[in-house]
């Protein structure tokens, strides 16, 4: 499937808060996912994982309005594919790290 390489909007909070900022962007490019990531943000790594967590939730919403989903059924879906891919990964991450 090909998709447009338009650059999704920022949320519309985005715009009335001068003080607003990019965490991370993920892209497919060559049959993989290709990441940056601001992790100047936060000391703990561990509010990456309440952001993961958002995430999901986000995700689960949006296939409840896009095409009706239970939410708690996309949740576990996305958590299953989470732990999957924890346990036994696709491939490892690459790359380096930008000043």
């Amino acid at each position: 499937m090909s998709y447009p390489k338009d650059e999704l909007a920022p949320p519309p909070a985005c715009s009335a808060d001068p003080k607003s900022f990019e965490i991370a962007r993920l892209w497919v490019a060559n049959g993989a996912q290709h990441v940056v990531l601001r992790t100047d943000v936060w000391p703990d790594p561990a509010v990456w994982g309440i952001v993961l967590a958002d995430l999901a939730r986000h995700v689960a919403l949006a296939y409840q309005r896009k095409d009706g989903h239970d939410l708690e059924d996309v949740l576990e879906r996305v958590l299953a594919g989470f732990h999957t891919e924890l346990e036994s990964p696709i491939d490892g991450p690459a790359g380096g790290v930008a000043e």
